[in-house]
C-alpha cells in the first residue's frame, strides 16, 4: 500500500507530490511545443509544487529557473529576483554578473563570497529608476543564448502586479496603472520576441485574470495559454488519506475515507491534508489508531471549522480585500455570507444588495457584476440550481460559522 508523509505549508516534489501525472504531462507537452503558459486554480491547489515537480523532470532539457515575486513590490524587484535565480546556473551567472559589473565595480569577482540571500541587496542598485527595462532586456538575451532552451517559472506574479496597481490603499490611479502595464508590456514583448529559446509559466495565489482586467490590461496576457489546475476528484483525495493513513499507523474504519472527501465537498489538496492532520492529532489525544466516522465529523466539526481552521482559512477573507479592495470587499463578504447562511445566493438576494449599497462614480450593479466575476473566477461561488453556491463545502462550512451568527438575510430584513 502506498505511503505519503504530510506537508505543513510549503511546495512538494518527488515522492511528497501525489499524483497530478495527467496534469503533469499535459504541461510539459505544452512547453515543448513552445507555449507560454498562464497557470490557473485556487490558492492551495498545489500550482507551486507542479511548477517545481515540472522542473525536476525536465532539468536534463531546460535550465530551469524559478523566480519567486511574492516578496517584489515593482519591476526592479522582479529583475533582481530573475538575476539571483541565475545563481545555480554557473555560465548563466558568470554574464549576468558581468551584466552588473558597473555596479558592482571591483567587487564583481568577490561577489560569489555573497550569501544568496544578499545577492539582490548587491545587484539593486543595478536596476535603480528608469535602468530597470534595459537590465531586463540585456538579462533576457543572456537566457536566450544559454546552450540549452530556458523555462521560466514566475510564481506569484499576481500579488506583484496587484501592489503595482493598487499601492498600500487599494486604489488604481494612472500613474499606478502606467507603471503595472509597462512591466506587462514588456513581459509580453519578452516572451513574443524569444518565443522557443525561453518558456514562461506564469502563476500566482491570486487571481491574474480579475486584477488585469480591473485596470484594462487583459490583452497583456492573451499570448499565454490558460492551463487550469483542478480539484483531485474524490478517487485521488480517498487515496491520498489513505496513503498518509498508512504512514502514521492510523487505520481508518470502512467508509471514512470518503466520508471525509464528503464534508470537505471540493478537494483541495491542501485541505485533504489539513483535515488528515487534524484527524491523526484527534485520535492521538485519544489514545486510539483507528478513526470511526463519528471522529471524522467531530473533527470537522471542533477542528476545521473552529479556531484552528479559522487560521488556516482566513486568507479567503484576505485575498479578496486585495483583489477587490476595502470598498467593494465590504460587499463581496455580505454576499459570499448570504450563500453560506442561505445555502445559495439567489437572484432576488442578489438584486436586493444592489438597494443596500453604493459607490462613488460607478454604480452598484456594475460593481457587483465585478465582485461575482471574481468570487467565480477565484473559485469561492459557482452557478447552481436557484442562485450562487459555494465551490467548497469546508468554505461555505467555515464561512458560516466565521461570519453567519447574528446575520440576517437580504431578503428578511425590515419584515
Amino acid at each position: 500500500m502506498d505511503k505519503l508523509t504530510n506537508v505543513h505549508g510549503g511546495w512538494v516534489v518527488a515522492d511528497r507530490f501525489w499524483d497530478r501525472e495527467p496534469e503533469l504531462q499535459s504541461l510539459i507537452e505544452r512547453l515543448d511545443e513552445g507555449a507560454h503558459i498562464l497557470l490557473v486554480a485556487q490558492r492551495r491547489m498545489g500550482k507551486t509544487s507542479l511548477m517545481r515537480e515540472v522542473a525536476e523532470r525536465l532539468a536534463e532539457r531546460y535550465i530551469c529557473l524559478f523566480v519567486d515575486l511574492q516578496k517584489a513590490r515593482s519591476a526592479p524587484d522582479a529583475v533582481v529576483e530573475l538575476s539571483v535565480a541565475t545563481y545555480p546556473h554557473k555560465n548563466i551567472w558568470g554574464k549576468t554578473k558581468q551584466a552588473f559589473a558597473n555596479v558592482l565595480g571591483r567587487a564583481v569577482e568577490t561577489v560569489e563570497k555573497v550569501e544568496v540571500a544578499e545577492l539582490g541587496i548587491a545587484l539593486r542598485p543595478g536596476v535603480t529608476g528608469g535602468d530597470w527595462g534595459k537590465r531586463a532586456d540585456e538579462l533576457m538575451a543572456i537566457l536566450a543564448g544559454s546552450e540549452k532552451p530556458v523555462l521560466l517559472l514566475l510564481d506569484e506574479v499576481p500579488i506583484l502586479v496587484n501592489r503595482m496597481l493598487k499601492g498600500d490603499d487599494f486604489a488604481v490611479t494612472a500613474e499606478r496603472r502606467a507603471t503595472a502595464d509597462e512591466f506587462m508590456s514588456w513581459l509580453r514583448k519578452t516572451s513574443i520576441e524569444y518565443q522557443g529559446r525561453i518558456r514562461m509559466v506564469v502563476s500566482g495565489s491570486i487571481g491574474f485574470e480579475p486584477i488585469l482586467r480591473q485596470a484594462g490590461l487583459s490583452a497583456t496576457i492573451n499570448n499565454f495559454t490558460p492551463f487550469e489546475l483542478k480539484p483531485w476528484d474524490s478517487a485521488t483525495a480517498e487515496g491520498c488519506l489513505l496513503a498518509l493513513a498508512n504512514e502514521y499507523g492510523l487505520e481508518f474504519e470502512d467508509g471514512v475515507a470518503s466520508r471525509m472527501v464528503r464534508h470537505l465537498g471540493c478537494c483541495i489538496p491542501h485541505h485533504v491534508q489539513m483535515f488528515f492532520s487534524h484527524v491523526r492529532d484527534h485520535c492521538r489525544r485519544k489514545g486510539v489508531a483507528k478513526c470511526t466516522a463519528k471522529d471524522a465529523g467531530e473533527v470537522y466539526k471542533k477542528e476545521m471549522l473552529g479556531v484552528r481552521g479559522h487560521a488556516e482559512l482566513t486568507h479567503y477573507e484576505e485575498r479578496l480585500k486585495q483583489v477587490l479592495g476595502e470598498e467593494a470587499c465590504a460587499l463581496a463578504l455580505e454576499m459570499l455570507t448570504e450563500a453560506a447562511v442561505e445555502k445559495r445566493m439567489t437572484p432576488e438576494a442578489y438584486r436586493a444588495f444592489e438597494k443596500e449599497y453604493s459607490f462613488e462614480g460607478r454604480s452598484t450593479a456594475k460593481m457587483q457584476e465585478e465582485i461575482l466575476w471574481v468570487l467565480e473566477h477565484d473559485g469561492y461561488l459557482k452557478p447552481g440550481r436557484k442562485g450562487y453556491v459555494f465551490v467548497s463545502k469546508l468554505l461555505r462550512d467555515w464561512w458560516k460559522a466565521r461570519h453567519g451568527f447574528g446575520y440576517v438575510p437580504v431578503l428578511k430584513r425590515g419584515v
